[in-house]
């Protein structure tokens, strides 16, 4: 059964001044999928991310998120439309607490908090016991595990996640990635943008190759994986 197209972007272009860091982009993102943008450092995949959100105005072409074009909304009606993105850097805010890290991502919708906050505690159990801790004493990859649940407390349609191994210990990136499985089990559309190709091809449906500004390939992530271009630039021939 097709699924519904939550996200579809139509030669998108964004420059920062004389530099072009996107150029014509074209992809499409259906409900229940885990889209990987996998590429090397420059190759656009957070200037992506940042014009979703219209953080970084397109110079041309569209953005529809579930139907509508959202190419020239404003950020906080993105978010409150129904799209969250949680930044590279495990970004919190690291004098506050771990439940008022929780409680600022449900400020667009406080409405089912308590149920959010309970569903935050029940997949990430080490924040409900370090609720009342200050966010700047929890190790690296607890920050992250607060970062993704703060975006999910908004309860978001499309969860987008911006380099979510950076700075972690491969056991912390391994389990981070198993809890990305999972909350796309329990249904959240993903969009992973990722410098650690081989995990994110393994965990996605289908991806997209940056180089540049431009996507180079695309298709689903067992053919991806296949591609002997993408073995050599981005899984070291192996996988």
């Amino acid at each position: 059964m097709k699924k519904n197209n939550i996200l579809k972007i139509k030669d998108l272009s964004v420059s920062y001044g004389p530099i072009r860091a996107l150029k014509n982009i074209s992809l499409e993102v259906n409900e229940g999928e885990i889209v990987v943008l996998i590429g090397a450092n420059g190759a656009g995949k957070t200037s992506l991310l940042k014009a979703i959100l219209g953080i970084q105005k397109a110079k041309s072409g569209n953005i529809l998120f579930l139907g509508s074009d959202i190419t020239c909304k404003a950020t906080d009606k993105i978010v409150n439309s129904g799209i969250c993105l949680i930044p590279e850097g495990h970004v919190i805010f690291s004098s506050m607490t771990v439940l008022e890290n929780l409680q600022l991502g449900a400020y667009y919708n406080t409405h089912d908090m308590n149920k959010n906050l309970k569903k935050v505690f029940d997949w990430f159990p080490i924040l409900r016991e370090r609720s009342n801790q200050i966010s700047g004493t929890l190790s690296g990859g607890e920050q992250q595990m607060l970062a993704i649940g703060r975006g999910l407390m908004s309860n978001p349609k499309l969860v987008m996640i911006d380099e979510p191994s950076l700075g972690l210990a491969p056991k912390i990136v391994s389990e981070i990635f198993n809890m990305l499985i999972e909350l796309n089990k329990e249904g959240y559309t993903i969009i992973l943008a990722e410098q650690n190709a081989k995990k994110a091809l393994e965990c996605g449906n289908r991806g997209y190759v940056m180089e540049t500004g431009k996507v180079a390939l695309h298709g689903t992530t067992q053919k991806l994986m296949n591609n002997s271009k993408v073995r050599q630039a981005y899984l070291g021939n192996s996988v």
